[in-house]
């Protein structure tokens, strides 16, 4: 009896709830529209971000503070100092691309016109071949085995 009661006079109170505010939809794709649109230029905390320069790129003859990093006493850090710092890797900037391949098809280019020459002027046989009695007949297996060259045969 006492849950019928319980029932009967909260089963209203829930109907009334939901009838008056319709429940909330729980998407994610709205949050992240928002997200997307809001753009904050004063990112961590109003702390100065300077420039983007590799240290690499810095006058090694600057007169640092901090030789190794060439970096000055109390000056602000960007927030990628582990890609801009000294001790990443280098940006190679030695050659262009353009030069690289120019470069990549002298070599191909210089090396298949040696080997050109040198199949031109490599003798085929280095020494004159070498000829047996019978054709070591005996030695290679008997009547049925490949002959070797005889001592009268000129072909090769």
């Amino acid at each position: 009896m006492l849950p019928q009661r319980i029932l009967a006079r909260r089963l209203p109170q829930v109907a009334a709830r939901h009838a008056i505010a319709p429940r909330a939809t729980f998407s994610q794709v709205s949050a992240l529209r928002a997200t997307a649109e809001v753009e904050d230029p004063l990112q961590n905390g109003n702390y100065p971000n300077p420039p983007r320069v590799k240290r690499q790129f810095r006058d090694p003859h600057g007169g640092w503070w901090d030789a190794q990093e060439k970096r000055n006493f109390g000056e602000p850090v960007h927030e990628d100092n582990e890609i801009l710092g000294v001790f990443s890797p280098e940006q190679y900037n030695h050659v262009s691309a353009g030069k690289g391949f120019a470069h990549l098809g002298i070599f191909v280019a210089t090396f298949l016109s040696l080997v050109g020459v040198v199949s031109l002027y490599y003798p085929d046989k280095p020494s004159v071949p070498k000829t047996y009695e019978d054709g070591l007949e005996k030695e290679l297996g008997g009547p049925n085995a490949v002959p070797a060259r005889k001592a009268g045969e000129d072909k090769w």
